[in-house]
């Protein structure tokens, strides 16, 4: 996506522009596959709508009237003591208020009377360091039961990746400073909360939306766009290597090189690392270590017994959870209404979510509970797994007999997440990239992990390149 939305800022601007992409097909994580005879997203199946950023680019590309709400009846978490509905009004997890009964029903008294201190401490607590965690700020201003069964499940779900390491900052841009404003950061969240509602394009409350036909067909019309522009879209072809040289860089394949002024490397951050160590050593300090291998599992089910929506829009997993490998299940035809009528009665998609973050190479340790816990390798291994989680998270016996058409899509190394002082790290790298005055990086490894934070920062370091 950032490939796309670079070549997109750049055409606007007057150059001339190829665009190489390795695989023979466009947007990265926001794929698409055909499951039954349903074109399904394989990746990204909705988007973030703190901010306006994604909504807006949908707009551009003539897709406003596509943008639709999920389903309000919301998900819920499965904990290690059984199932409880998530908040609808939280933020990573955070609720914007303890007492709310949802919020309740999964802390017990106990963990909402910790919870509700948060009101009474002072605001300097778990804001006055530079850089924080997701982990530190919650567990110090709302106490440990709403890390473990509210946050850790959503950031594991969403993020694949320990709240411990999250870089509070990054994936939930500007909660610190509520936090300093509004005196609590229950109050922080509300704020944040309410902003976004009458900035969004969709339906108050909600903190997601999605596309009416899949989040793919954001793809396509970006695609449809740059060809209106005249941008040289070149698939299946590989960037071996990058020089730079006296008018620019040269971009080396297996079968030809190309000559340009300016170069814009939309990689993961391995990869581009790799690519541009030759001629700019200094990165190599700055590679990242590689995201966690996701596996989604895609079930399309002839189970009548799913119209009454028993999770409701799916079920994200607390990681003490015993017995379940599977992070997240999503009952896509019970979050999308579009998916629905396009399913038929008694026909369902389920979607669940494999993998968690891995210890690092650097040292730094995840907790134990966050490693991966799937040993399933093979398609036909998490296809059971799938069934076995999905039986147990809905409550509903589902069988092999009842699955239509199924599918595995492996995205390995493809959920790069913000760790403690990713900020610093990226102004050194992106200081790097400036001091050429000729060269780009981009990407969620980069931006900060999810489709609205990718959207939002691509034209701005193409435009800062520009400059």
């Amino acid at each position: 996506m950032s490939g796309l939305l670079a070549a997109r800022e750049l055409a606007r601007t007057g150059f001339d522009v190829t665009l190489l992409e390795a695989s023979d097909s466009w947007g990265g994580c926001v794929g698409s596959h055909v499951v039954a005879g349903l074109e399904l997203d394989s990746g990204a199946e909705s988007f973030a709508t703190r901010s306006s950023a994604v909504a807006d680019l949908a707009a551009e590309l003539g897709l406003a009237g596509n943008i639709v709400s999920p389903d309000p009846s919301g998900a819920w978490v499965q904990l290690p003591d059984g199932p409880r509905e998530l908040p609808k009004t939280g933020i990573l997890g955070i609720p914007a208020s303890p007492w709310d009964p949802e919020v309740r029903r999964s802390l017990g008294l106990l963990g909402a009377l910790r919870a509700s201190m948060d009101a009474w401490l002072p605001a300097s607590l778990g804001t006055s360091k530079d850089v924080a965690s997701v982990s530190s700020l919650v567990r110090a201003r709302m106490g440990r039961r709403v890390l473990e069964r509210l946050v850790e499940p959503v950031v594991g779900g969403v993020h694949s990746a320990d709240p411990e390491l999250l870089d509070v900052d990054v994936v939930a841009p500007g909660l610190r400073q509520g936090v300093r404003t509004h005196g609590s950061l229950a109050a922080a969240v509300a704020a944040q909360r309410k902003s976004g509602a009458a900035r969004d394009r969709v339906k108050a409350g909600s903190a997601i939306a999605g596309l009416r036909d899949g989040m793919h067909t954001l793809v396509a019309a970006l695609v449809q766009d740059l060809e209106s522009r005249g941008v040289h879209l070149e698939a299946g072809v590989r960037a071996d290597a990058v020089t730079r040289t006296s008018a620019g860089w040269r971009v080396s394949g297996p079968d030809r090189a190309l000559e340009c002024e300016v170069l814009v490397v939309a990689l993961d951050g391995p990869s581009a690392v790799s690519l541009l160590a030759a001629d700019l050593p200094a990165l190599a300090s700055h590679r990242p270590a590689e995201g966690p291998d996701i596996r989604l599992v895609t079930l399309v089910l002839d189970l009548p017994e799913l119209d009454r929506k028993p999770r409701g829009t799916g079920v994200l997993v607390a990681p003490q959870t015993p017995g379940i490998q599977a992070k997240a299940l999503t009952h896509a035809t019970a979050k999308w209404d579009w998916l629905a009528a396009k399913a038929g009665p008694g026909t369902h998609v389920l979607r669940l979510s494999y993998g968690r973050s891995r210890d690092t190479p650097g040292g730094d340790s995840y907790d134990a509970s966050y490693r991966r816990r799937d040993g399933a390798a093979t398609d036909q291994q998490l296809l059971r797994a799938a069934l076995d989680d999905a039986s147990a998270l809905l409550d509903v016996s589902i069988a092999e007999t009842d699955v239509v058409d199924w599918d595995v899509v492996r995205w390995p190394g493809s959920l790069p997440f913000a760790s403690v002082g990713h900020k610093q790290r990226v102004d050194s790298i992106r200081s790097i990239c400036a001091a050429t005055g000729n060269l780009a990086i981009v990407g969620g490894w980069l931006s900060g992990n999810g489709l609205a934070a990718v959207v939002a920062d691509t034209p701005r370091q193409v435009r800062a390149l520009m400059s």
